[in-house]
């Protein structure tokens, strides 16, 4: 037995939102958030403007240490990690750029430990 299939109706491939202008649809979302998630009557709270991987000047040197000791640890465990997955003739290049990146995080450590913090 036969069964028939019917074909899906034809529609318009064009979206009905190309012919709006961009910013008026932004405008019209940002009207929506703003009327759905601030409360009546409050302006919404300002916005930071710092940085994430910016190194700006209101950081303070303690930051900046703690953040390169960190990363230099992160650095370290990545090519340990990695030295064990490439050919022994390329692994020790990568142990001993490992063994730079440890000395690097050293002494950092080693000035974060010096470092007098204001009382």
């Amino acid at each position: 037995m036969i069964k028939l299939t019917l074909n899906p109706p034809e529609t318009d491939l064009a979206s009905p939102y190309e012919s709006l202008d961009s910013k008026k649809l932004n405008d019209a979302a940002e009207r929506a958030l703003d009327h759905y998630l601030c409360p009546p009557g409050a302006t919404p709270p300002p916005r930071k403007t710092r940085r994430m991987y910016a190194v700006t000047a209101d950081f303070k040197n303690e930051e900046l240490l703690a953040d390169a000791s960190e990363t230099l640890a992160s650095a370290r465990t990545i090519a340990h990690d990695f030295a064990h997955l490439i050919p022994a003739s390329q692994r020790r290049t990568l142990l001993g750029i490992a063994q730079l990146i440890m000395l690097g995080e050293l002494a950092v450590n080693r000035v974060m430990d010096n470092l007098e913090l204001p009382q």
